[in-house]
């Protein structure tokens, strides 16, 4: 069918030719334009909001003929489409040959025939709005194939980010397990050794009271020695291994406590989990080389235990933290820049606030649109699949319950905030 708001347009030099067009065309429905020439022609094409469905167009004209009108028409990217339908009155093979060969799509010959003419231009008007039918639905199938290509692609990813994430976890979980039981016995041996020694320090105490002149072998023993240094000195050896090994035992529990991995929600002090994520990036906020020092500043509220699935929660407590750091490694700091992470808590009502606020460079406003969508990242290739935030987003708002949202402005850094709710089963 022939569209409302669509014309043919008769190009020819004759006003005779011209009249019987226009008045054919007009009987049977159709809206029409004149042009006399060539020239004519192509000045009123060049509006690309207003082309003709159909193009009349005569083959001898003065100035700029039909086939040249035509070769113009076709070489041009916005009128191309447009069926070009050539009128003469020349019958040879030859023209119908070069026109055919510059684009047109059929021939009517004159003197002109009513039926004829109605009968051409229906078909070809037909063939365009199929055409244009099937290029409609052709992009519309090549869009719902690049968004179903496009969603697969995040799925696939985001199963891969949550198995890698499921695979540290078990890694992390092992490697705390197999940590514990050594160090559990290298913790529980130091009280006694220290005692030990206290002893033995007390003995030869007592045996220089009692004997404060040894033979001369051992006073030359004791000289070389120095026992008084040992002793004092092994004491200290051992307050120095106890505090390493509660260290050691506190990173066992924390990763413990990181790689939950539980089916079922369960009441979590949220402020467990936060520390337990620190202690795993304590390496990133120490300073190396040309990275300064990250200071944490944690001011904890008094919070109840939230009902969640404290594996889930720590993920986002990760990448939350790892984006900061990431933040503030970027941030071209000046010298008297204090590189910082806040963490507040707070209890409203029956919901947990945890807010995690860096003051690095912060984002523009289309960055914080779409820092939750799936895939998007503004790190270089290779250094981030822009599933994190987006994975947090589905932990905290589809598993829970919650919401979560972002702070920010260029040059002010970046704060998350993630509401909880207490009671949440």
């Amino acid at each position: 069918m022939f569209t409302n708001d669509g014309f043919i347009l008769i190009v020819d030099d004759n006003p005779t030719n011209l009249s019987v067009l226009a008045h054919t065309l007009k009987s049977a429905g159709f809206s029409i334009r004149i042009a006399i020439d060539g020239e004519r022609a192509l000045e009123q094409l060049q509006d690309d909001c207003d082309l003709p469905e159909l193009i009349l167009l005569d083959v001898q004209m003065p100035g700029i003929d039909g086939y040249e009108t035509c070769n113009i028409i076709k070489a041009n990217l916005h009128t191309q489409h447009i069926p070009v339908i050539f009128m003469t009155a020349l019958a040879d093979t030859e023209s119908k040959v070069k026109g055919l060969s510059l684009g047109a799509v059929d021939y009517i010959t004159k003197p002109f025939e009513d039926e004829e003419i109605l009968a051409r231009v229906r078909v070809h008007l037909h063939n365009c709005q199929l055409t244009k039918t099937l290029q409609q639905w052709n992009g519309q199938l090549e869009q719902r194939i690049a968004e179903r290509t496009y969603e697969l692609e995040k799925a696939q990813l985001q199963v891969v980010q949550q198995e890698k994430f499921a695979t540290m976890g078990q890694l992390v979980a092992g490697v705390a397990h197999e940590i514990n039981n050594p160090i559990s016995c290298i913790f529980s041996n130091i009280v006694p050794a220290y005692e030990y020694i206290t002893d033995l320090k007390a003995i030869i105490h007592l045996y220089q009271q009692n004997y404060p002149h040894p033979v001369t072998e051992i006073q030359a023993a004791l000289k070389e020695l120095d026992i008084e240094f040992i002793l004092e000195d092994l004491l200290k050896l051992l307050a120095s291994m106890k505090l390493s090994a509660e260290r050691i035992k506190d990173i066992s529990v924390s990763l413990r406590n990181f790689s939950r991995t539980d089916t079922h929600k369960i009441p979590v002090n949220l402020h467990d989990g936060l520390d337990s994520t620190l202690l795993i990036l304590r390496h990133r906020l120490q300073s190396c080389n040309h990275r300064r020092t990250i200071k944490v500043v944690k001011c904890y509220g008094v919070i109840p235990q939230v009902n969640c699935y404290p594996g889930l929660i720590n993920q986002v407590f990760m990448n939350i933290l790892a984006n900061a750091i990431d933040a503030l490694e970027e941030f071209n700091t000046e010298h008297n820049h204090t590189n910082c992470i806040t963490i507040t808590t707070k209890n409203i009502y029956d919901q947990v606030i945890i807010s995690i606020k860096d003051n690095g460079m912060g984002m523009t406003e289309d960055v914080k649109k779409r820092v939750f969508d799936q895939l998007f990242t503004t790190k270089a290739v290779g250094q981030g699949t822009g599933l994190g935030l987006a994975i947090a987003r589905e932990i905290i708002v589809e598993k829970h319950g919650g919401n979560i949202e972002v702070n920010s402005a260029p040059g002010k850094g970046a704060e998350f905030v993630i509401s909880l709710p207490i009671n949440n089963y």
